[in-house]
Parts: structure tokens; sequence; C-alpha cells
């Protein structure tokens, strides 16, 4: 389907969209961001990094990494949590030519181990912290060097201009299948979708960002760090979110690339407070990886803070679309970015552009499920309204078929309970243990609407307020049960809702 590909023009100051660039690799991106901003704030981890400190950091680590015999193409693995000499690897690896396998901070012994029989890793530039968990690798694959993230020296070397075909990153995802696997992302892609990120704010240069999400995801690399970097903004690297109402009001962030549930968290202490916990400063929230409910833009919206809802993939670089008027275009995961093509194929979303990934790494069989024609199939059902905005539906593979044959998409019917101010977060799954099949919806309530609505059955108010919309659905999306929780959802380190794991 067309794009029209000047859309976003629409929503930043003219000055500004036309300094967005399309950069052809990471080298190209850093080397132009280090000299144009070479004496701005970079990255604050613990004390401020200017462009040209972090550019000589990188530099120097670089030289270490040739020093190990690491050359253009070789897989190096970076595993460490969020922190100054996590971005430092990362960007020392790419404009070396090598390959990032990012390897999140959770992962235990075996499992690194696998990884680097898997992916081929030459080096593994680690965190001190984590450096117990490197036994079993040396033990059974003492080929595999292992490298001190935080070491330096006075040496440098120099970047390496690579194809923009060229494997940048391997990136963790759950994928169509909810399997485990690594995506490539070329360089084309990462810096298709580092320029995506830059698109739909009113101001994109010169912000203050505020880092929370982790960096091994997708969302945290593309449109928190690469996109500051290539906008010549600030990020304040936050290493452990307990701490994050605590540090914001120090660094004052205009802008914070999170997930909901950590928005809401920020909305319910405000509330509770009297005052912005995100900061007397902030401009714009950028949310995705989850439903983004309309409570909270309509809230956020009356601090002065433009809450964003967007949309994207690991598989196609983060960024696929994105909602600059979401007070307009209601529960709209947005336009789609510039450079890409879509079709709906039985409800389902189809992509092909610069972004998307070269494949699944060592994965013949889900590649051969995710690829038709050149097109990956996200497995997200989706509609496309008049104006070209993008709306989700469910999940192919979260389908629930009744025994009537009707299908049900979970996701649908729970974006039409989320009108409800009340709800927080809620699921809807199939219950069979009675002997009959029977749609369940559990709530988890919003404790600050109903403290301020003065309830005293808060339970019978939002059954009373979910039988008015169950009323309005077709006969065979009703909720036949409703169960009330009080303890927030499992929830994976990306602050997503482990769907399968609640019961």
């Amino acid at each position: 389907m067309s794009i029209n590909q000047n859309f976003f023009s629409n929503y930043t100051v003219p000055e500004e969209y036309a300094k967005i660039r399309t950069f052809k690799n990471v080298t190209e991106m850093w080397t132009w961001s280090a000299s144009e901003f070479a004496d701005l704030v970079a990255l604050v981890d613990g004390k401020n990094y200017t462009y040209a400190e972090v550019d000589k950091d990188v530099a120097a680590f670089r030289a270490i990494l040739v020093d190990n015999g690491v050359k253009a193409g070789d897989k190096v693995g970076v595993f460490c949590p969020n922190s100054y000499d996590w971005a430092k690897a990362f960007l020392a690896i790419t404009t070396l030519g090598a390959v990032a396998v990012l390897l999140p901070a959770h992962l235990d012994n075996m499992t690194v181990f696998g990884c680097s029989l898997k992916f081929g890793l030459s080096v593994i530039a680690y965190a001190d912290a984590l450096a117990e968990k490197l036994d079993i690798l040396k033990a059974k694959n003492p080929a595999v060097k292992c490298i001190d993230a935080a070491s330096t020296c006075d040496k440098s070397a120099p970047a390496v201009d690579v194809d923009s075909s060229a494997p940048c990153t391997y990136i963790f995802t759950g994928g169509t299948t909810g399997k485990s696997k690594a995506a490539q992302l070329s360089h084309r892609a990462v810096m298709a979708g580092t320029r995506n990120g830059c698109y739909g704010i009113k101001h994109t240069f010169h912000q203050r960002y505020f880092l929370v999400l982790p960096l091994t995801h997708v969302f945290g690399l593309i449109r928190n760090l690469l996109t500051t970097l290539c906008s010549g903004s600030s990020l304040y690297i936050c290493r452990n979110t307990k701490n994050m109402f605590r540090e914001i009001p120090a660094f004052k962030p205009t802008g914070i690339v999170m997930v909901p549930a950590l928005a809401e968290m920020a909305m319910n202490l405000s509330k509770q407070f009297g005052k912005n916990m995100l900061g007397e400063d902030l401009k714009f929230i950028i949310a995705g990886a989850a439903h983004v409910p309309q409570y909270l833009i309509e809230e956020y919206k009356k601090f002065g803070v433009d809450m964003l809802a967007g949309y994207g993939l690991t598989e196609s670089a983060n960024l696929v679309s994105g909602n600059p008027i979401p007070l307009e275009k209601k529960n709209s995961v947005g336009y789609f970015y510039p450079n890409l093509e879509y079709k709906i194929v039985e409800g389902e979303l189809w992509l092909k552009g610069e972004n998307m990934l070269d494949c699944y790494v060592g994965e013949p069989e889900e590649n051969a499920t995710a690829f038709e024609d050149g097109w990956f199939k996200t497995g997200d059902l989706v509609r496309v309204d008049e104006d070209g905005f993008l709306y989700i539906v469910g999940r192919k593979k979260e389908i629930i078929v009744l025994s009537t044959g009707e299908n049900i998409s979970p996701a649908e019917i729970e974006n039409k309970f989320y009108a409800i101010d009340a709800i927080q977060d809620c699921l809807v799954y199939e219950d069979n243990t009675d002997g009959k099949s029977l749609l369940v919806l559990e709530v988890l309530p919003r404790a600050v609407v109903v403290k301020a609505l003065g309830l005293t059955d808060p339970e019978a108010f939002i059954r009373e307020e979910i039988n008015k919309v169950n009323a309005k659905l077709p006969a065979f999306q009703r909720i036949s049960k409703i169960v009330f929780r009080y303890e927030d959802f499992k929830r994976s380190p990306a602050m997503k809702i482990l769907r399968n794991q609640q019961r």
C-alpha cells in the first residue's frame, strides 16, 4: 500500500526536519555526530561524557578489540547491564564492522555458553558484575576471549566503512512464534530505525532523554540510544529503575522512551504527590511495546506532556509507525514511517522495507515460516483507517477458536474494555475448567481512578461498566466471567505482560 513519505514533516519544525539525515552505517552516523556535536553531552552515567570524549573512548576500545584479533564480520557479544560501557562497546564493535550480539544481562551461565557456540562468538565484552556467568563458557569454549567492557588503553583504532547491507547486530526476540531467537539487522536497517526515531516530535534535536529500557531490547537500543546520538541529544543512563524517580529531577529530561506500565506507575505517583514525577521539563513520552491506554494519553496532556504511541518489532529495527496526534487518532499506533511497504493478508500485517531484518540467525525453519516472497509476516492482526493510520487488532498466534468455530482475538476485546478508565490492565482468555468454554476477563483496577471516584464498592462499579461494554459486543465476543486481581500481571524484562504465564 502507498505511504505519504513526507507525512511526518507536518509535526517537526521545518528547520529541524530538514536536518534529519539518512546514514548508510553506524560508522557514518557516529563519525558525523562526534564531529558535529563534539562539545555537547552525549551520555550521562555517574558523570557527563561529551561526544568527543565518547569518541575517544570508543576508538580506544576498538584498539583493544583489534589487539584481540577482531575484524570486520566477526561476532562479538555485549554482555553488560545498561551502562556507559555497554554503549561504548556497542559503538566500538559496530564501527569496526564487527557484529554486536546483544546478550541480555539476565541470561544464565549455560545460555551464555550456548550463545557463544550458536553465534560463533570470537569475543565477549562483559561487565565485571556478570563475570561469574562466564564460568561455563571459559571452561568449555576457551577460544572465546573475554574482555572487560570497562577496559581502556592509550591507543586508538580507526572506524571501518562497511557496506550498508552488512550485518550490524543480533537482537533476541520472540518473533511471531514466541520462541526465543536472534534477529539479524543490517546497518541499513539499524540506521533506518534510528532515522525514523527522529520523526513525529516538534523539536527532535538537542533533547535530554532518560534511559530505563534495557539496551538489549530493540526499543532501548534504536529509539533511545541511537536516535539520541544521531540528534545531538543527551542520554541519562538509569542503571536501576527503582531509582528513576530520584534521578529524574536532577537530570530533568525533555523526553522519555518507555513502556506504558512505567508511564502508569509515574502517573500514579504524580496523582499521589500532586506533581509530575517524570520531571517538570518533560515534553513528550514515546510509548510502545504494549497497548497505550487513552486514559494515560489524556492525563499526561494535563501536565503538558504528549504521550506518543507507536508500533514496532525487533524484526523491523523497532519502528514501523508512530502517532503524533493521539488525541485525534485514538487507539491508533500511528502512521507508517517512510521507505516501508505494507500489505494486509487475511487481516495480518506484512512488511517490506529497508528497516526489516535479514533473517533469524541459524533458524531455517523459522525463516521459511516468517517470510513469503520477500514479505515479512508480522503475526499482528491490524486494520488501517481511511487516513492511513494503523490499529492493532490482535496477534494471530493468540486467536482463540471457540467450540462454535468462531475466532476470537483477545487483544481486540481487551481494547474495548481499556476504554474504562477504572481498568488499568486486563486479559481475555478461554476457561474450560467446568466442561464448557467461557471467555474470562481478568481485570487489574486503576487505583487512582477508584480513589478519585470515591467508590465504596469498586468491583460493583467496574462490573457495571464492563457490562455496558459487553452488551455492545457481538454475542460470541461477550465476556462470561470477570476476575479481579490486585497484583500486577507477570511481565517480561521489557515490561510486556506475559500472556501465557498468568494462570
